[in-house]
């Protein structure tokens, strides 16, 4: 077993000039940043939380996160097994339910990636290699609520199956 270590800075730029001296006087930005990265993410929070809608809120990373991180898997059991990919995305949807004290938590999330692959008969593998992503990926095996994926798989053909 081998142990990897991440770092992360989240650094907040919200201070409107009072800082948090009521709910309402400071802005909910911030920035995540790591070394040696490129640029850093514009975040907030959700829009419903007095979040900036034109910033990513902790909700979407959590979703990008489980979605790359299937991808990624994906694309390694495909090479792997010689399904070639030529193009991936995926329409990712999680569900949060907030309770009464304000609380929340994820319920389910459903990824809805859309594959393309060279040959048409290797559908039924990459339906499999769908299946085997989930269970290498670790965002998946990190969260305490069902992630489902339903895969949409095509190659000379569109063809619709779920692996969830």
């Amino acid at each position: 077993m081998r142990s990897h270590n991440y770092r992360i800075t989240n650094r907040w730029t919200g201070n409107l000039g009072e800082g948090t001296t009521t709910y309402r006087a400071y802005s909910r930005n911030h920035e995540i940043s790591g070394a040696g990265k490129c640029v850093p993410i514009p975040a907030s929070s959700d829009p419903l939380f007095r979040g900036d809608s034109a910033r990513y809120n902790p909700e979407e990373l959590l979703l990008g996160a489980l979605s790359a991180c299937h991808m990624l898997w994906v694309l390694h059991l495909c090479a792997d097994a010689g399904i070639v990919v030529t193009d991936y995305s995926d329409d990712a949807e999680g569900e949060m339910t907030e309770l009464e004290d304000g609380s929340g938590h994820f319920t389910k999330a459903v990824l809805h990636p859309r594959m393309t692959i060279r040959d048409a008969a290797r559908m039924a593998d990459a339906v499999g290699v769908h299946e085997r992503a989930h269970y290498f990926c670790a965002m998946a095996q990190s969260v305490n609520f069902p992630v489902e994926c339903v895969p949409e798989i095509r190659a000379g053909s569109n063809s619709r199956t779920d692996c969830s």
